[in-house]
């Protein structure tokens, strides 16, 4: 069963007869170009009958087709709504049904470094950046939220051996709050609202109003019976769906807290869930489990749509996340790969391997793409350095020492610029930039 189905409406029996066809196209231009061993492999290996004559069909086919490509392009560009300005800063994302060889514009994520240190009174174990990538929040195991302006950040970049336990004009922390009775696990910020939610083992999500300057406490509760792991907001903003330590997903209104879950038991995990992201365009939403799998949901009428069983050979899942252009998941388990899945199939497309290279790690962490997609970054938790890769190619880039002294339990990346934000164990997150951005 494909994860879209109406992606490729076309019938299964016409799908196989035009792979066929396919097929027997590659082995004539093969033959045609001189390949005749390598066509006569591949003619037994895919069990071709009759046999194929010699044929520049395929090449002709492969001209013409590339001549009206652009076009098709750009319709798949436009459907993301991207205005002027995101299209210069982060371009169209991921597309691998257009992209053959594509060089990277993004700088490659070992150039960035720290420009600021911002320490709870735990391990700080949930960041967060906000749609504009103008604010980031950190949650600890101290209870405690705080959120900080990016610019100020910046502009403190030289000052990094400074505390920043006093808010005040020009100082990063703009706003901490106390709400929480226990570890706060999640944080996401409102898509159009100034509102942060947080969810921690309490069991509550608090929605915090951060444009009043004088807020510590939440406006509104959401009350749940299970530890809370993990929250998205739709991108409306009127819904958000929840994973607990149960394996049951919750859909809740914001507006009357009203909670809504699948009528279909079978449709649920078996363990707890460790992850949940809406797409883009609302369409669905994507969650993984501790009982490792992947399962996709309509997001309308909150049914599973689909399961990717053992999406890491069994380990747990740790994180989802789509592209941009909702084409694609990409995943991360406990079995320290990273993989891209493409929805219309079902299959994994690649895998990012060489993170975890002395064994399986023991915390869930976070795989992400950066702002442009060009890259897929996830931290090695036995170095406690950054593994990268060329987001198309798989290609193994330079390590990235992240100066934690603790594993990094959260790892999130500006929407549209080159920074992310590190959470550790160590009672610290930093801020990473662009190294030659910054003011010399």
């Amino acid at each position: 069963m494909n994860m879209r189905s109406e992606v490729n409406n076309a019938k299964p029996e016409m799908c196989i007869k035009n792979k066929d066809y396919l097929y027997r196209l590659i082995i004539s231009q093969l033959f045609y170009d001189g390949h005749s061993t390598i066509a006569t492999n591949l003619a037994v290996l895919v069990n071709v009958d009759p046999p194929c004559p010699p044929s520049d069909r395929l090449m002709s086919v492969v001209t013409k087709g590339l001549q009206h490509e652009t076009d098709r392009q750009k319709e798949s560009e436009q459907a993301l709504n991207l205005n002027p300005i995101q299209q210069m800063l982060i371009g169209p994302g991921i597309d691998l049904e257009f992209e053959t060889n594509v060089s990277c514009t993004a700088p490659e994520p070992s150039l960035y470094e720290t420009v600021y240190v911002t320490s709870h009174k735990g391990p700080c174990r949930a960041g967060a950046f906000s749609p504009d990538g103008q604010l980031i929040a950190t949650g600890s195991s101290d209870a405690s939220i705080k959120i900080l302006d990016v610019e100020r950040m910046l502009a403190k970049a030289h000052d990094i051996g400074n505390t920043d336990n006093q808010e005040g004009q020009g100082h990063p922390v703009i706003r901490t709050l106390y709400d929480h009775l226990e570890e706060v696990t999640c944080l996401e910020f409102h898509p159009n609202k100034p509102i942060l939610a947080s969810g921690s083992r309490d069991c509550h999500v608090k929605l915090f109003d951060y444009s009043k300057t004088s807020v510590k406490k939440a406006f509104k509760t959401i009350n749940d019976v299970e530890p809370i792991t993990c929250i998205s907001f739709h991108p409306v903003g009127d819904f958000l769906v929840m994973g607990t330590n149960s394996p049951i997903i919750r859909l809740y209104d914001i507006n009357t807290v009203q909670c809504y879950v699948c009528s279909l038991p079978s449709h649920q995990h078996t363990g707890p869930v460790t992850s949940i992201k809406y797409e883009p365009s609302a369409r669905y939403f994507v969650s993984s489990s501790r009982d490792g799998s992947i399962k996709l949901w309509d997001a309308v009428s909150n049914k599973c749509v689909n399961t990717l069983d053992k999406a890491h050979d069994g380990s747990q899942v740790c994180s989802v996340t789509f592209s941009r252009n909702g084409k694609y998941i990409l995943s991360s388990g406990k079995d320290s790969l990273v993989k891209l899945w493409e929805l219309s199939t079902s299959r994994c497309l690649i895998a990012y391997t060489g993170a975890g290279t002395t064994g399986k790690q023991e915390h869930r962490t976070q795989a992400l793409f950066n702002h442009t997609e060009e890259y897929v970054m996830f931290p090695d938790e036995a170095t406690t350095s950054l593994c990268a890769w060329n987001a198309r190619n798989a290609s193994r880039q330079q390590l990235l020492s992240l100066g934690h002294n603790g594993a990094i339990r959260s790892i999130v990346h500006s929407p549209n610029s080159a920074a992310f934000l590190t959470c550790s164990d160590d009672y610290r997150a930093r801020f990473w930039y662009r190294k030659h951005l910054i003011g010399a």
